[in-house]
């Protein structure tokens, strides 16, 4: 059982003791080091899920929450965890970036704007009223990431449309909206910024996917920053988790086009939902 310790309460009414340096305390000798081992198979899984079909956050935030962590705590430490796998997914990317740089200019502050926005809602938000949305932010995310396929279909299809130019400024506002999204909670991101790209851009697909990493990177990093003085980061548990999320990204990596990722998706997607019922039930 996890035994958390009676201290002085920091915002929405959350101890202080369920945000410490590892998250996690037990009145075992054992049940830290088990704990610390799920959470960074957790966050292994999640950056393989994210760099082979993405939905990553779908499986390392329920199981932050079994571990004891109060879902808002939970949402944070998982935006702090995996911001270094947003990195090696821009990075991997970054030659499809190329002669982008003034979408970059105008793109990238709209994203770390509604990224901004998004972490101060979320910290304003109750714990009381985040852990009623939970099951709907779930039921959300896997919904996003089922309509990923059909949807990567149709922007194939719309790529081949000629006559249109390229519009940075309409994308800014849908840029900008989901940011907040993403800054509030995140699973699905990178699903919707596709979208409002392919929407108001004209380009292939392969560059707007790596314009979508470089602006998904970008809310992150500006929500994760805003949390690291909120003082709702498991500090212990976010270390162990970006570096389990850096190595699931790479094995990630070495096994794109040898997993099927049609298949992976539909199995986090099922995860999803079934994780949003056990929160609905509780």
């Amino acid at each position: 059982m996890l035994a958390w310790r009676c201290a002085p309460a920091v915002p929405n009414g959350i101890p202080w003791s369920d945000v410490p340096w590892a998250g996690i305390s037990w009145s075992g000798g054992t049940g830290r080091v088990t704990d610390w081992i799920g959470v960074a198979l957790a966050a292994l899984t999640a950056g393989l899920v994210n760099a082979l079909a993405g939905g990553g956050s779908l499986i390392s935030f329920p199981a932050l929450t079994a571990l004891g962590l109060p879902p808002l705590v939970a949402n944070v430490t998982n935006t702090v965890a995996l911001l270094p796998g947003y990195l090696g997914a821009t990075l991997g990317q970054r030659s499809d970036l190329a002669g982008q740089g003034h979408r970059l200019r105008r793109l990238l502050p709209a994203a770390a704007l509604g990224g901004l926005v998004g972490a101060l809602l979320l910290l304003r938000t109750s714990a009381t009223l985040f852990d009623g949305l939970v099951p709907w932010l779930i039921l959300l995310g896997s919904g996003l990431l089922a309509i990923q396929a059909p949807l990567r279909t149709w922007l194939l299809r719309r790529a081949q449309a000629q006559g249109r130019s390229p519009s940075e400024g309409w994308a800014l506002l849908p840029v900008f909206l989901a940011a907040i999204y993403g800054g509030y909670f995140g699973a699905g991101l990178s699903v919707i910024v596709l979208a409002a790209l392919a929407l108001t851009l004209d380009d292939s697909l392969p560059r707007l996917n790596g314009l979508k990493q470089a602006l998904a990177f970008g809310t992150n990093l500006s929500a994760a920053g805003w949390f690291l003085g909120s003082g709702q980061v498991a500090w212990g548990t976010a270390a162990v988790m970006a570096v389990a999320a850096l190595l699931g990204g790479a094995l990630g990596g070495r096994l794109a086009g040898r997993v099927n990722a049609g298949l992976l998706r539909a199995l986090v997607v099922l995860f999803g939902v079934a994780i949003a019922v056990v929160f609905f039930l509780r």
